[in-house]
Parts: C-alpha cells; sequence; structure tokens
C-alpha cells in the first residue's frame, strides 16, 4: 500500500515576514538585555540566552524535548543532544537543533588548586601553571563526574537554543549563546567573560570643551547640575573628582534683586514670559 504523504503548503513572504516581525516585537517588548539575550564584546549581534529562548518558545508554543546520545569516558564526560521542537497543539515536528558539551572543554577542564599543598599533592600530569598577561594561577584537573551534570545541562542548552533559532527563524537577531565569544575575551582560568570597565572621559577631550561648559555656567545659561548631567549622556565616559571638582568652582551669576514699582496705581506691563536657561542648547 502507498504511503499516504500530506503536503504541507509552504508560508508566504508576508507569513515569513509576520514570524520575524514577531519575534523583533517579542525582543523589544518582553525580553531585557543582560536576562533574555546580551551582546558579547566583539560579536555583532545580540547572543540569545536560555531564559530568552524559552520566552521564544512560549510565544511560538513550542514543546522541547531531547535526545542524548551518552558519549563519556572513564575521564571525559561528554554529551551529545538533539532537541526537539514539537507545536503543542498541532503536534507537528518543526525542527531540531544539536549541542554538544565535554568536560574537556578549557572552561571545565581545570580548576584553581585549592592550596599550594594540594598543588603538590596532584600528579605532574594532572596539573598546571596557567599564565595570564598579568598573573599565573595554579591548576588541576577537575574530576568528570562531579562536572556530569552540568555538562548535560549545558549541551542540552545549546541545543535548545540552536532549535529555537533554526524554528523562529530568529538568526537576523540573536547569534548563538555564548558560543561565538572572541577567544581573547574568555578567560581561561575563571571561565569568565572580560568585562570592559568605564574610563574616564579623557582629560583632552575635557578640556576642548571646557570653555564652551563654563561660558554656559557664568552667562547664566546652564546650571552646573545641567552641565553635568548633559556630559554625562554623552556616553563619552565618567567625569573624574577633579573635573567635578572644577566645573563646580565656576561662578554662576547670582539672582537679580526685584526692584519696586515707581507708580503702584499704574497697570501692569505684560511681558514675554521668561526662557528656562536649561532648554537653550549649548552654542
Amino acid at each position: 500500500m502507498n504511503e499516504i504523504v500530506q503536503y504541507q503548503e509552504p508560508l508566504t513572504a508576508v507569513a515569513i515576514r509576520a514570524q520575524v516581525n514577531l519575534v523583533q516585537e517579542v525582543m523589544k517588548a518582553v525580553m531585557k538585555d543582560g536576562t533574555h539575550y546580551g551582546v558579547i564584546p566583539g560579536t555583532p549581534k545580540p547572543s540569545l540566552w536560555k531564559p530568552g529562548a524559552e520566552v521564544l518558545a512560549a510565544t511560538f508554543r513550542i514543546a522541547v524535548s531531547y535526545k542524548i546520545e551518552d558519549l563519556s569516558t572513564t575521564d571525559v564526560a561528554r554529551y551529545r543532544v538533539s532537541a526537539i521542537g514539537t507545536h503543542q497543539t498541532s503536534g507537528i515536528v518543526m525542527g531540531e537543533g544539536m549541542g554538544e558539551c565535554s568536560s574537556g572543554e578549557e572552561k571545565y577542564k581545570w580548576r584553581k588548586a585549592v592550596n599550594a599543598n594540594e598543588f603538590a599533592a596532584i600528579p605532574e600530569d594532572r596539573r598546571r601553571v596557567k599564565f595570564g598577561k598579568s598573573y599565573d594561577v595554579n591548576q588541576v584537573r577537575t574530576e568528570p563526574a562531579d562536572l556530569a551534570n552540568t555538562i548535560l545541562k549545558m549541551a542540552c542548552k545549546r541545543a535548545q537554543v540552536a532549535m529555537i533559532l533554526n524554528v523562529t527563524a530568529a538568526s537576523d537577531c540573536f547569534t548563538q549563546d555564548l558560543e561565538d565569544i572572541p577567544e581573547e575575551l574568555l578567560d581561561k582560568a575563571t571561565g569568565e567573560i572580560h568585562k570592559k570597565e568605564p574610563q574616564p572621559i579623557p582629560q583632552a577631550a575635557f578640556n576642548e570643551q571646557k570653555p564652551k561648559f563654563q561660558a554656559a555656567i557664568i552667562t547664566g545659561r546652564k546650571t552646573h547640575q545641567a552641565v553635568i548631567a548633559w556630559i554625562n549622556a554623552q556616553g563619552l565616559g565618567y567625569l573624574t573628582e577633579a573635573m567635578l571638582a572644577e566645573i563646580n568652582s565656576w561662578p554662576a551669576p547670582k539672582p537679580a534683586e526685584a526692584k519696586p514699582a515707581e507708580n503702584t496705581d499704574a497697570e501692569p506691563v505684560t511681558k514675554a514670559p521668561a526662557i528656562d536657561p536649561d532648554d537653550l542648547p549649548f552654542q
């Protein structure tokens, strides 16, 4: 008997565009930077994190199931996982994604020695000294059994994120989780990402703009607080204590004292409303 093959009509361009728009709307309205996704320095677009993948799964009503392949050995915990996305109401399989994780990866393979005694007691082939730009760390091999659960969960997470990107066509908005981190940004001794620390405003840049800031305060067009707020809003860095002290030292004009009217019986003269100095841009 010939098998009956159910033909599914392809999506129209309008339907695909609507799906992409929905992903973008969910990203803006529901997802939060640093919780559901994050921009890794050196990558062109945000990386989708597990909480973000779960939001998209709920949006498109995707139920996730896993096929797990155990590739572990006595010295390495290793899992390869296939995440299967099934539509919750129709039961139609929408797509799959693959993910793998191993305790042989650099960030799982080594840990910092507790102390010098532990480092000395470990066999030479299971210890090393990790050299960084400004540090050196005594490291010993991790026990695969202690990491097995973490490795399995990481493989499932990678597979789940890959499946969501495949099924929802969200790759134009996100990239694959943390697998795209440039080598130079990952601290292999700790497994942490090097974060860019906030930097002060360069003194040369401050000196170049200082006459404009000073004139705005001295003439009364801007208050000290308004100048400081405007500088901070430019994203050039933060003002140092010396810069803040210098700005606050610039004299501001004293408010003019009101003079009594010469003829109290005369009708008041209507004047144009005063302009708030804070509403004036720097010239």
